[in-house]
């Protein structure tokens, strides 16, 4: 039995999308128990599998986050942690305050030994549909060579135990593939990243290539990462709306689409980042999983499911035992 600990007040839409998202999870998976945290006043639901637990305050999106998660104690946010950092719960879900979050899983759920930044990592689209892992997505905005190097352990760990893939092609993002293309942090993480056997590192990526399937985990530093991925939420939802006016231009395209109805949903499921569920905050010392502040019931479900799988494949001891034997 996986147990997840949940924030039922944290997103745009909560906590109706996540009433709705537990309820489906805990339906679906008879391995699971969930233990909700939010207002009382709110809570519709009833399971034996699901624990509820009252709170009287809420981080907002407008919160600064360091300073909510030292003076809400009794927020659904650091109670879920707490929870996490007690062993009550495995891991733990928010689709609240990213910030905040991030404070919450390093001041209350604490860090791995031997990692020096957590990092956020999430699976994104790509052409073949298995997808592709990037790293960091913003728990670090500035970034050093050995912090990009153990980005690239974290990534490659995520992949392999979380992802199922056994020897996972580990990339650098850079602006040419070339060993000597780069600023001076890209050529010094380069350098470190090619004298490893600590995973199957295969040169510099261009960011044009994201979405190609040519590596398994990309790295990068916060600042970047989280360009990287809005920019690619953007241009999705752009095309989506490209795609729909043209659509309905013409009775001719209209009658194209009904035929085409089917292949368009599977490409639109193919591209759907809520199918991939939300980020991981990878070196702390517990499962903590940032679904996106604008999650629907599905992208939450995926959230929660997304979790589970990093329980069961005990990720974070795998983690713990690799970046031990990288600082050895």
């Amino acid at each position: 039995m996986v147990k997840i600990a949940v924030d039922m007040m944290g997103g745009d839409d909560a906590p109706q999308i996540v009433l709705e998202a537990v309820e489906k999870a805990i339906n679906d998976f008879e391995d699971l128990e969930i233990l909700l945290f939010g207002d009382e006043a709110k809570y519709t639901l009833n399971h034996p599998r699901i624990t509820f637990r009252h709170t009287s305050e809420m981080i907002t999106m407008e919160d600064e986050p360091v300073r909510a998660i030292k003076r809400k104690k009794d927020s659904s946010m650091v109670r879920m942690a707490e929870a996490v950092k007690n062993d009550e719960a495995e891991g733990c879900v928010s689709a609240g305050n990213t910030g905040a979050l991030m404070s919450a899983g390093l001041f209350v759920v604490g860090r791995l030994p031997g990692v020096a930044r957590p990092a956020l990592v999430a699976t994104i689209p790509s052409v073949s549909g298995k997808g592709t892992v990037l790293l960091d997505l913003g728990a670090n905005a500035d970034a050093k060579a050995e912090h990009l190097y153990q980005n690239a352990i974290l990534g490659h760990v995520y992949a392999k135990k979380l992802r199922g893939i056994e020897n996972p092609k580990v990339a650098l993002l850079n602006i040419g593939t070339e060993a000597q293309k780069g600023n001076n942090l890209t050529k010094a993480a380069y350098k470190q990243m090619a004298e490893t056997d600590q995973f199957n590192f295969v040169g510099n990526i261009e960011a044009k290539s994201i979405l190609e399937d040519e590596a398994d985990v990309i790295v990068t530093d916060g600042f970047t990462g989280n360009m990287i991925l809005k920019n690619l939420e953007g241009v999705a939802k752009s095309f989506g709306k490209v795609i729909k006016q043209n659509i309905l231009s013409s009775a001719k395209n209209k009658l194209a689409a009904l035929v085409l109805k089917k292949d368009m949903k599977a490409i639109a499921k193919q591209m759907d980042y809520s199918e991939y569920g939300g980020s991981v905050l990878l070196g702390l010392d517990g499962v903590v999983v940032k679904a996106h502040g604008s999650s629907n019931a599905k992208a939450f479900y995926s959230a929660i499911r997304q979790a589970k799988i990093a329980c069961e494949t005990q990720i974070v001891d795998n983690m713990r035992e690799m970046v031990g034997d990288a600082d050895e």
